[in-house]
């Protein structure tokens, strides 16, 4: 049974929602702004980050700083080689949802965003398991 989408200290109720967000910047909808995915790819990175946090019986503050959140891992676990190519996608959670505060995204933007989310959802679905 999937855990319930409120159990804030369950890392598998994160990688839910981390999967959740990847689907929603993974599929493109006419009509629909390339940032609004790109949003989403960093708040799959971000959810699947503190999954790990969390399955590692560690707090994390709430950031959506995705270097602040793999500095954290750094000391918990080893992470793959160019896997914190990720950070980038720090910037799509805030300004990149707004109009004016940046120059709009493209289709090649939101390909490498959903590159990333998808590479550290993966990862992070690897080392999550859930109890049997």
């Amino acid at each position: 049974m999937p855990p319930d989408s409120q159990q804030v200290d369950n890392p598998l109720t994160w990688l839910n929602r981390a999967r959740s967000d990847f689907f929603m910047a993974s599929h493109k909808i006419p009509g629909t702004f390339w940032e609004d995915h790109c949003y989403h790819a960093q708040q799959c990175v971000e959810k699947a980050l503190k999954a790990m946090i969390l399955y590692h019986q560690t707090s994390f503050p709430y950031t959506h700083d995705l270097a602040k959140l793999f500095g954290l891992l750094h000391g918990l676990c080893e992470i793959p080689n160019g896997l914190e190519e990720a950070v980038i996608l720090t910037g799509y959670a805030v300004e990149g949802r707004y109009p004016g505060f940046d120059e709009p995204l493209t289709e090649s933007d939101w390909q490498e965003a959903v590159r990333l989310a998808e590479s550290v959802l993966l990862w992070s679905e690897s080392c999550i398991r859930p109890a049997d």
